[in-house]
């Protein structure tokens, strides 16, 4: 299902600023047992993105009808739930017309399928070439620009493979394509500042919540490729897959096992209130 500012589309205008310069955000819901996780954390950080880039949205009321009837139609079939919001139509050129009603787009996709085995024995992960472009003004956002993790994701097709692990100008490890990621070093749990680059995930900020409430020991460090290849425990997630830990890091020949901060943390994300 599709929905283009409330109407069954799969088309929008040629001029609308998302299509031309990536002018937006979007947000990617798990919807499983009939329940939308972390909508209202979804929501937000929509609604805080929008206002850090400046784009006029009032639309809120409009994009949760369109939401229930998303629901509605999906009934208690587990689905992707996609938003969009970009800045709406425009002519040719930078400067944004702020009197333009911002886009709403809604689609809905089929579940991925993936082996249980990511979740129970981890994943095979690489480290990417490409580096991500720095840039504090969008550190955090899900912005619609997003050819830094598209180039990336396209250096491999190995099926084994799952996931590729991405670093900044100065080679410090910020996310996965995909995912956020985290490491344990001395039963400390650490992930990278995002700080000039990456996206701050809903799990992401989940897991750290989770953290400080279970009493493991956290902070947000800069993580350096030695810092990664010396980790106890490796794991990358998002609000799709959950967490998947690393069992493989392919270009350091480093296995790793399940470990206990993992696990715990694995056990909270299922059983907390979504």
């Amino acid at each position: 299902m599709i929905l283009v500012n409330g109407k069954p589309e799969d088309r929008i205008s040629i001029s609308d600023r998302g299509l031309n310069y990536g002018d937006g955000l979007f947000e990617t819901i798990a919807f499983r047992n009939g329940v939308a996780e972390f909508i209202d954390a979804h929501i937000q950080r929509l609604v805080d993105g929008c206002i850090r880039l400046n784009i006029p949205f009032q639309q809120l009321e409009l994009l949760s009808t369109e939401l229930d009837s998303i629901y509605q139609s999906l009934k208690d079939v587990d689905s992707v739930i996609k938003i969009v919001i970009t800045r709406g139509s425009g002519g040719r050129g930078y400067l944004a017309d702020n009197t333009a009603e911002p886009s709403r787009i809604i689609s809905t996709h089929a579940y991925p399928s993936y082996p249980k085995s990511y979740q129970q024995q981890g994943v095979s992960v690489r480290l990417c070439q490409h580096k991500l472009s720095e840039n504090p003004t969008l550190a955090g956002l899900k912005h619609l620009n997003r050819l830094d993790n598209v180039i990336a994701r396209n250096e491999w097709s190995d099926e084994n493979i799952a996931e590729g692990l991405m670093f900044d100008q100065s080679n410090h490890l910020i996310e996965g394509t995909m995912t956020n990621v985290f490491i344990v070093k001395s039963n400390q749990l650490i992930s990278p500042k995002i700080q000039t680059s990456g996206v701050n995930g809903i799990i992401r900020a989940q897991l750290i919540r989770m953290a400080n409430q279970l009493g493991i020991n956290f902070k947000e460090d800069i993580i350096s490729q030695t810092e990664l290849n010396n980790a106890d425990e490796v794991f990358v997630c998002n609000s799709i897959n959950g967490i998947w830990p690393v069992k493989n890091i392919m270009d350091f020949e480093k296995t790793l096992s399940v470990g206990p901060i993992t696990q715990q943390l694995q056990h909270v994300l299922l059983e907390v209130e979504k």
